[in-house]
């Protein structure tokens, strides 16, 4: 009613206005009828019709959820989402209206032991431990075919070298007073060896 009596408004003032307020009147006046089109739009409302209301009227049949624990990850991704969408609308209405293997397969989807949460398989630990032993047993056999292979240890390796390495820093008087040459001293020095014997190296001088 509003935007209906403007232009009568308008045309009632031409006949005692002056000129200045006629130009205003009429630019007024298109100004009403552009925004016209633009209120009656808005005020006008769809039908709130959805295919999700529809579909969450209807119960889920109980063939389409028996099993879903087991038949959920060898399920096709499209049909997990289009039952989950099924199960989400579901779950939209009164829960007092669901039955109780729509209200399984919701919690089981959401919250069971599956994809990320699922538990390890059986045996996984045995072959953990096995996979482990067999990794530690083929690094020793390495280890051992390496040094088996690797050269006798130098003459400096020895306890009689690392004795007489003992008498020298005695009679340099080194480390007088906390090492071997102190008062007192029961240490073993450089001695970290086994003898030359037990490790069948020669104490003769290379040729």
């Amino acid at each position: 009613m509003y935007l209906r009596s403007l232009p009568r408004a308008a045309r009632a003032s031409t006949t005692t206005s002056t000129p200045c307020t006629l130009i205003a009147a009429r630019h007024f006046q298109s100004s009403t009828r552009s925004l016209a089109p633009t209120f009656s739009a808005t005020t006008q409302q769809p039908p709130m019709t959805s295919q999700s209301q529809i579909r969450s009227a209807h119960a889920i049949s109980n063939p389409t959820l028996a099993g879903i624990e087991k038949r959920w990850e060898g399920m096709p991704p499209q049909e997990q989402a289009e039952l989950w969408m099924q199960l989400r609308d579901r779950m939209k209405v009164d829960w007092n209206e669901m039955t109780l293997q729509e209200k399984k397969a919701a919690w089981w989807i959401a919250f069971g032991p599956h994809g990320p949460r699922a538990g390890d398989p059986p045996g996984e630990w045995t072959k953990v431990w096995l996979y482990t032993a067999a990794g530690v047993g083929i690094s020793l056999a390495v280890f051992w075919l390496i040094h088996s292979m690797a050269r006798p240890p130098p003459r400096s390796m020895t306890k009689e070298w690392q004795e007489a390495t003992n008498e020298y820093l005695k009679s340099q008087n080194t480390n007088p007073m906390y090492g071997i040459s102190s008062e007192g001293y029961s240490g073993p020095g450089m001695v970290q060896s086994k003898s030359a014997k037990a490790q069948g190296i020669s104490l003769e001088p290379d040729e």
